[in-house]
């Protein structure tokens, strides 16, 4: 797993390449907690590039969905392959995350006066 971090209008978001599994799901782990505790509150996850993710990944971004929210912040997960996203919609996660068509949508969603940060949109 590859991973990448930028600033967007003061959002941050994360890029994450390759598979998400046991074997590598507590890189992501590592790199959301630095950021929150660093005090991002406003966190975009770029899963476009991710072609697999099994319990272990889902179960990486639950926890730092819960965290990120006990700490008045918010996580939207953008661009999700047909494989990952079934993963969600399997598990019922889609009706917990914010799922974003892709980035600067999920950006939209932190940056727009129209839309407070907890309002969910599912795409």
């Amino acid at each position: 797993m590859e991973l990448s971090v930028h600033d967007n209008h003061g959002v941050t978001v994360v890029m994450v390449s390759g598979e998400m599994d046991a074997g590598n799901s507590t890189q992501l782990g590592e790199e959301l907690d630095h950021l929150l505790t660093e005090g991002s509150r406003k966190l975009v996850i770029d899963l476009g590039k991710v072609g697999f993710m099994n319990s272990s990944g889902l179960a990486t971004l639950v926890h730092y969905y819960k965290l990120a929210r006990s700490n008045c912040g918010d996580i939207s997960l953008a661009a999700l392959q047909p494989p990952v996203r079934q993963a969600f919609q399997l598990s019922r996660l889609d009706r917990v995350f914010d799922l974003q068509p892709d980035v600067a949508k999920a950006v939209q969603r932190f940056t727009s006066p129209e839309q407070a940060p907890s309002a969910t949109t599912k795409a």
